[in-house]
């Protein structure tokens, strides 16, 4: 709330033209002079300058609401409290969408579709609220020059050609998106500070930051002194001034992560630019001491961002072309799995034979062994030792019906139970074969008038 622009405190015109010509923009910026500065600043007595102390706390200060508030306010426009992803057991399970006035991550291995989805997300956000989209404009950070305006037409098109009958339609709707090209950590975070004033003038209802991990990965080396520190701060600082923004504005912001692979020793390498080839289920490998230690793909960024986002989406792979999406974290959701391919139109679920109770979307399958059966039937598996016995936890993906207890992987299964296991703490999934993206993001280009781009490729 301290980002908040004194603009929107209610101060004079000519007074906050007057604070900033002293870089003082923001709540937070008035609140840390002392009077004397103030009274300098500003030209005000110090009766004036403590009322104006007064005004600007209230104006930065949480409001309390109860319960009965939050819920009232939500009932009376329910599609506004959601931006609908139109995968509809998706919708379901998370309540309507992607929340608004929180915090959404999309963490996966590369060419998963993360970019797909938050292009998919951009179109749905202009649609009318009749259709269910949030009727605004959506501004777009990329990070890995990853933005098509290409796929972006595509995308709409093909998803709604009863909707976006005319060039016409398509212009409005790439005219509503805003492209910010930010390549530091610096620029990323100046930009977001920066993105209150626009988010009014430009009617803003969605943020993206495709993707957050690209340039914090980059900038910060966590083995250097300091640099871990360094790079908390700057996560917990964005992280805020997002927090505010969507919970201020009441709009659904998306931000993408990547995974990196984890050691029991505590140490971890990158994995954001391993093939989808390359084999990352790892629990299991020999180090420079001769001993065993474990490893698992998870999501990127630590702990500290790992508790600021609200909800967490996971995308792996599956089979060729399927791929898998998981609530992996949710205040409003329970663990669910589902399956989708990445079309013309972009992301659509998959149907499958699953065995399904009512309102169960996806099941966590736990196997207990014994230590030497599962080491003789999976060699080098995900597992966690649990007081003698051996826990192995899998995405379990039948290839072939489910029938009763016989679930997957043969009838040879002793004590099998089924679990509501935590999955934000465990690994990610990535297969061992290789596949071909069919939908590679083009590079941005220089200039971010979408429209401008359209024109020139017809």
């Amino acid at each position: 709330m301290a980002a908040k622009k004194l603009r929107r405190a209610r101060l004079s015109q000519e007074l906050c033209e007057r604070l900033s010509r002293h870089q003082i923009t923001t709540c937070q910026d008035f609140l840390c002079l002392s009077l004397l500065e103030l009274m300098k600043v500003t030209g005000q007595s110090y009766y004036d300058v403590q009322n104006l102390l007064c005004k600007v706390s209230r104006a930065c200060a949480p409001k309390m609401q109860t319960a009965y508030e939050m819920k009232l306010r939500k009932s009376v426009n329910p599609s506004l409290a959601f931006l609908s992803t139109t995968l509809h057991s998706l919708d379901e399970v998370l309540q309507g969408g992607v929340p608004c006035g929180s915090l959404t991550e999309l963490t996966s291995p590369p060419g998963c579709g993360k970019t797909q989805f938050c292009i998919m997300m951009s179109v749905l956000a202009t649609l009318p609220v009749s259709m269910g989209g949030l009727d605004g404009a959506v501004i777009y950070i990329d990070t890995e020059s990853a933005f098509s305006a290409e796929r972006l037409i595509e995308i709409a098109g093909n998803r709604f050609p009863t909707y976006f009958d005319s060039d016409e339609k398509l212009f409005c709707m790439t005219r509503s998106i805003h492209l910010y090209r930010e390549l530091t950590c610096g620029s990323v975070l100046k930009r977001i500070m920066s993105l209150e004033e626009e988010i009014i003038s430009k009617k803003v209802k969605l943020i993206i930051i495709d993707s957050v991990a690209s340039v914090v990965r980059k900038e910060f080396d966590t083995k250097l002194q300091g640099n871990l520190a360094e790079r908390s701060n700057f996560l917990a600082r964005g992280a805020s001034v997002l927090k505010y923004l969507a919970e201020e504005f009441s709009i659904p912001v998306i931000l993408t992560n990547q995974i990196t692979t984890s050691l029991s020793n505590g140490l971890a390498i990158q994995a954001d630019l391993v093939s989808p080839a390359d084999d990352l289920s790892l629990s299991e490998g020999a180090s420079s001491s001769g001993k065993r230690e474990s490893s698992c793909v998870t999501a990127a960024l630590g702990n500290t961002w790992s508790h600021s986002v609200n909800t967490r989406l996971i995308l792996q792979y599956h089979d060729l072309p399927t791929r898998q999406l998981l609530v992996a974290k949710s205040p409003v959701a329970p663990f669910s799995a589902f399956f989708y391919t990445i079309e013309k139109s972009g992301l659509v679920l998959q149907e499958l034979n699953l065995m399904k109770s009512t309102g169960v979307t996806a099941l966590v399958i736990s196997l207990f062994y014994s230590k030497t059966k599962m080491s003789r039937n999976y060699g080098n598996a995900d597992c966690t030792d649990m007081g003698g016995r051996t826990c192995l936890f899998r995405w379990l993906v039948p290839t072939e019906t489910w029938s009763g207890a016989d679930l997957a992987y043969g009838k040879d299964q002793t004590n099998l139970t089924l679990e509501g296991t935590n999955p934000a703490l465990q690994t990610i999934r990535v297969r061992d074969t290789a596949l071909k993206d069919t939908l590679l993001d083009a590079a941005l280009p220089k200039t971010t008038d979408l429209q401008t781009m359209y024109r020139s490729k017809s």
